[in-house]
């Protein structure tokens, strides 16, 4: 399916670039909810040629308050980044991670919704890399400074479609709204991190982990056309996806668009949906549609 392979690169596709020396530019973003900082791994072992890009520092701005735990960086910042990553006008860029498709996902959104055209999620990530028996490269690399340039200064606005906190209120009257955390935080069992437990009212769920296998490849299309038909997609003229704080939600917006779905991200999700007492809070399951 052609958005498949816009969307994803096969380990095999990105090798047989490096091997021929194509330009491209390859950026790990490793990121996990328990251990935010990657360097070190980064450091230790990661795909010939890579830069690190940080989720925390460089993916999100967390000077803006009111907006979740992991806010939308600013254009001139996400430039002033990119540019440093080695990210150049016309030249491809692959994004990995090493933990559920969460890190490289959040990056993908946030460069297309900056503008910036052929970027691709490594489709199994770093373990698919050293599984195919590919090795690593120990370090730091120095790449060239970019010269990549992001239009829009708020990605609030930007080329992908975003919820405020109001629109994804109304989300589940108007479409479908997905909550992609596991099924313990959405009925309200249990909340490691935000302020309360629940979901946004009217919300269906579809973990992220079943959008992967379990070699963290994303599904084939014909079985994520099946877990989403569970909450009415395609039927539903609106989707929006939201998480704990606008990160693994991103990894459902790419399998969405596999199957030609353009989603939009609630980026506050439920760490500025929470944090608001007066906000309502549902728990326990929702029926799935249809």
């Amino acid at each position: 399916m052609a958005l498949r392979s816009d969307t994803l690169i096969t380990v095999a596709e990105l090798a047989a670039r490096i091997d021929s020396a194509e330009p491209i530019t390859v950026v790990d973003v490793r990121w996990q909810l328990d251990r935010p900082d990657g360097r070190a791994d980064y450091e230790r072992g990661h795909i010939p040629g890579a830069v690190y890009a940080d989720l925390d520092s460089e993916l999100s701005d967390h000077s803006a308050t009111g907006l979740g735990r992991h806010p939308l960086p600013t254009g001139p910042a996400l430039q002033a980044a990119a540019r440093g990553w080695g990210v150049r006008t016309g030249v491809p860029i692959v994004l990995y991670d090493n933990w559920n498709r969460a890190g490289s996902a959040r990056a993908w959104w946030v460069l297309r919704t900056a503008g910036i055209p052929d970027v691709r999620i490594l489709d199994g990530g770093l373990a698919a890399w050293t599984g195919a028996g590919h090795e690593l490269a120990t370090g730091i690399e120095h790449p060239e400074r970019g010269d990549i340039v992001v239009h829009p200064d708020t990605l609030y606005d930007g080329e992908s479609a975003t919820l405020t906190i109001a629109e994804a209120a109304a989300a589940p009257d108007r479409g479908v709204l997905i909550d992609v955390r596991s099924p313990e935080r959405f009925r309200g069992d249990a909340e490691p991190v935000d302020s309360a437990a629940g979901h946004i009212p009217g919300a269906r769920n579809i973990p992220g982990s079943a959008i992967l296998d379990d070699h963290g490849f994303f599904r084939p299309a014909s079985e994520l056309e099946e877990l989403f038909s569970l909450v009415g997609i395609p039927d539903a003229s609106e989707v929006g996806v939201y998480c704990g704080s606008g990160v693994t939600a991103t990894v459902g917006i790419a399998a969405l668009r596999i199957l030609g779905v353009e989603a939009a991200l609630f980026p506050g999700s439920w760490s500025q949906w929470s944090a608001d007492a007066a906000r309502p809070i549902a728990t326990g399951d929702t029926a799935p549609a249809g």
